[in-house]
């Protein structure tokens, strides 16, 4: 975590790719919480490692990747470690007692493993990935769902996993790489996720993104 110089609105800094890739989950949760952002977008081509070399020079990105945002005076990085920091900041988001946040952890983790099983794919669109690992994957979310009669991980209360959560199904379908069938468990708690006000104005708005 590097020091920034304070703003009056936080810098948010990623991708121009649309609703693809991990920054959009930062973006959509942000939005959830009511927390406005500067937007600044990248496009992903040739002039992107020279756009990395000068961010790493301003001190945006230690490690020339994004997302990256500025925040009170830090730069905070890795689109995870941002969810939980925002939900440590912010006192929700995240499970009430020790057993909670646990589980929000270890399914965090598994969206981790899950995404770089998807960006190996991105390339090759391979059927493995298609008929294997993206349906082990939501077999798997869906032993954790299905433990509360809420839509979502914990039951009534979103977290940052859902969040990350929804980014999968989302991006999965984007790329053609979602099973024919989700667990009822992810189709309930998709349905809830995209009602939630300040997440269905942003889908609305780009439901052609």
């Amino acid at each position: 975590m590097m020091m920034a110089a304070p703003m009056s609105l936080p810098v948010y800094h990623y991708f121009d790719l649309g609703r693809l890739g991990r920054g959009e989950v930062v973006k959509l949760f942000l939005m959830d919480a009511g927390i406005e952002i500067e937007d600044v977008r990248y496009p992903y081509d040739q002039t992107w490692t020279e756009s990395s070399k000068k961010l790493q020079q301003q001190g945006i990105t230690r490690t020339r990747k994004l997302p990256a945002l500025e925040y009170q005076g830090l730069i905070l990085t890795q689109h995870i470690p941002i969810l939980r920091f925002f939900a440590r900041h912010l006192g929700r988001y995240d499970g009430e007692t020790n057993v909670e946040k646990f589980l929000v952890d270890a399914v965090s983790d598994i969206y981790i493993d899950w995404r770089s099983e998807w960006v190996a794919n991105l390339s090759d669109k391979s059927e493995k990935y298609k008929n294997k690992i993206a349906p082990e994957y939501y077999n798997l979310l869906d032993q954790y769902y299905r433990d509360h009669a809420g839509p979502y991980l914990l039951g009534n209360s979103v977290t940052y996993a859902d969040f990350a959560v929804y980014q999968s199904i989302d991006n999965d379908e984007r790329t053609g790489t979602l099973p024919l069938s989700l667990p009822s468990s992810l189709l309930k708690f998709r349905e809830a996720f995209e009602q939630r006000p300040n997440i269905a104005a942003y889908l609305k708005d780009t439901r052609l993104g």
